[in-house]
């Protein structure tokens, strides 16, 4: 192929799906002159799977990516058509904001925001080949020829590596949405050594909301009061859409069983592993047979648009058997199917092969985000873009620093490291329950967490950190307030203890020491002892929060600073395992595979026991470390 000269960046981002425009967007932002090249420009951030953003776990990730300087959580609050918190019922841990988008708002704004962001090119083509140089990334070459040099490169192609589409008994190449595949790419990262994997995701069927009786349903309307995933976010959405809740039957239930030979993931057509945490409706029939029927969420794509997404009922199912299923739920008995649902089997490479900053251990330079490190989720993949562009930005722009997030910094941290630590044998979905301190990793307080970082990369303008500081200085001030006012017995206070079901007091008490029975919220301390000075619902939520959890939270921070004495236990890379004796072999060839960099992140290595700690410690602190011979 005749290759020509197309032009010299500090960055190139491969991909425009959610990793790659917060990579490009971070790397230009920065100052470092960025060029993103994607397949199809209309496609930039293209929602392929559920049109919504955010959720348990996901939701905080968002509020991360935005307190950092990232665009996911503005984006989305421009173009939402409905807001609802979970979990309010439950403690500030697991509290968690979704949102429905409108798929084509949410991709129209995006792409004008990389449009309008100097530094940053857009460009329309396939990246085939990396152009390494002694084992660096140097550059790309698109399948016109056109060579684009670069001082670091990032790789977010999605599930595009090499994609087949898998309906029944049809199999065919392509990308999601029936977009072009990446082929030659991925044979590229295997002549560079990569290990590839094969996993598979799929969605369902898309019907026209005409066709719903919605009668049959239940409704799912967003919540009254107004909210945002983003910290600088002031007009809120007050026009919301619902979403409708139906279910399946035993209707529906015969149909998937008498059809299970047809279908790709139990007739051995599909070799992908799937995600276990969103599984297909045929998978969840096999595996809970004793259910008699599965929630289906009917969602709205968007305002201009009568497609619906029939969440829950994600099948590659043979399109005819698709027709016959949803019309065994009485909402959707004469529904019309406007796109068939589908799995998509596709590459991505083992995440242990990638350093904690993303960037990859085999070539210097190259960085990867997203669905090709083996994860699902646009929030996943957002985070990691945001993340590898901020390290592949530093490092464009010659400066010697890295930003790697602890698991105690934010759920953005907790997903980097049990990539590159643990790997995944499954497109991988961040959980609640995957953060050990989530207690400090809420909601409510991603911006307290992260905006420093974020101001000192130039993400954060200057207006919003002033902004920031002044909250942060309030909150201060509102807690010392609660800690030194004393509210009297009166007959004022018993009654609005009283009012809630609370004990009356039998002596004054620090406001602050009120505010901790389960019973009292900062409300009603307002009423006993008002401030002067006007305070943000946030404000008073974080006051309130810090408070009332002030025994957890500090067991969590002393659970921290323990774990930091072992993270500040660096391991040089070139450290030789085979002369360490004492140790398991598992625990030997799984050290060798992930290289870690401290003492704390070998501890979390799979087959790395406390014994083999121990012997590691002890190795270490003699500092008679064997280094293995670069000869």
């Amino acid at each position: 192929m005749q290759t020509y000269e197309a032009g010299n960046y500090d960055v190139v981002v491969i991909g425009a799906g959610h990793a790659g425009c917060e990579a490009a967007l971070a790397t230009a932002k920065m100052g470092a002159k960025t060029a993103i090249i994607t397949i199809s420009l209309d496609m930039i951030a293209f929602m392929y799977c559920n049109p919504s953003i955010g959720g348990p776990a996901k939701g905080i990730v968002v509020r991360e990516i935005d307190a950092l300087g990232g665009a996911m959580g503005k984006v989305i609050d421009k173009t939402a058509i409905q807001m609802r918190m979970l979990n309010t019922g439950k403690g500030p841990a697991v509290r968690a904001l979704r949102a429905q988008a409108d798929k084509v708002s949410y991709q129209q704004e995006m792409k004008n925001m990389l449009e309008n962001e100097p530094n940053l090119e857009l460009i329309q083509g396939m990246v085939e080949q990396l152009i390494v140089e002694d084992g660096v990334c140097t550059g790309v070459i698109t399948h016109t020829g056109a060579v684009y040099h670069a001082k670091t490169v990032i790789v977010t192609t999605g599930t595009f590596l090499r994609g087949e589409i898998i309906i029944g008994e049809l199999k065919y190449s392509s990308g999601p949405n029936n977009q072009q595949p990446s082929i030659k790419l991925s044979e590229d990262l295997e002549k560079l050594g990569f290990d590839l994997v094969r996993f598979k995701t799929g969605t369902p069927p898309r019907v026209n909301g005409k066709t719903i009786d919605y009668t049959k349903t239940e409704i799912q309307p967003g919540d009254e009061k107004p909210r945002a995933f983003s910290y600088e976010t002031t007009d809120y959405m007050i026009d919301q859409l619902p979403c409708w809740l139906t279910y399946t039957n035993e209707e529906t239930h015969k149909i998937i069983d008498a059809n299970l030979h047809r279908s790709p993931m139990f007739s051995g057509m599909i070799k992908g592993r799937g995600p276990r945490y969103c599984p297909s409706i045929e998978d969840k029939v096999v595996r809970f047979h004793d259910k008699p029927r599965h929630q289906i969420f009917l969602e709205p794509e968007g305002r201009n648009t009568e497609e619906v997404y029939v969440q829950g009922l994600s099948t590659s199912l043979p399109e005819e058997v698709q027709h016959e299923l949803l019309k065994t739920i009485p909402a959707l008995k004469n529904v019309k199917m406007m796109r068939t649902g589908y799995a998509i089997e596709y590459d991505a490479i083992t995440p242990t092969q990638l350093w904690p900053t993303l960037e990859t251990k085999a070539v210097k330079n190259l960085y990867t985000a997203g669905q090709i490190n083996g994860t699902s989720g646009y929030e996943e993949a957002a985070a990691q873009g945001l993340m590898a562009g901020i390290n592949a930005g530093l490092r464009a722009l010659g400066k010697d620093k890295k930003v790697i997030l602890q698991r105690s910094d934010a759920y953005i941290g907790v997903l980097i490291d049990d990539l590159v630590t643990k790997g995944t044998v499954e497109p991988y979905r961040l959980l609640t329950s995957r953060a050990e301190y989530r207690l400090l990793l809420r909601h409510d307080n991603a911006d307290l967490r992260l905006t420093e970082i974020g101001y000192e990369l130039g993400l954060i303008s200057e207006e919003r950190y002033q902004q920031f500081l002044n909250k942060k200085e309030k909150i201060e001030n509102e807690m010392k307030r609660l800690s030194k006012i004393r509210i009297k017995p009166n007959e004022k206070t018993q009654e609005l203890i009283r009012s809630i079901g609370g004990s009356e007091l039998k002596d004054g008490i620090l406001a602050s020491d009120l505010l901790r029975r389960p019973e009292i919220k900062y409300e009603h301390i307002k009423l006993l002892a008002p401030s002067e000075v006007e305070l943000s619902h946030e404000i008073e939520e974080q006051v309130e929060i810090q408070i009332k959890y002030e025994g957890y939270i500090g067991k969590a921070l002393q659970q921290v600073e323990r774990l930091k004495k072992m993270e500040e236990k660096k391991i040089p890379f070139d450290i030789d395992y085979d002369a360490i004796s004492g140790l398991a072999n598992e625990a030997r060839d799984n050290l060798k595979k992930v290289h870690p960099l401290t003492l704390a992140q070998a501890s979390r290595i799979s087959g790395v026991n406390p014994a083999d700690i121990s012997i590691l410690l002890i190795y270490l602190e003699h500092g008679k470390i064997a280094r293995v011979s670069n000869d």
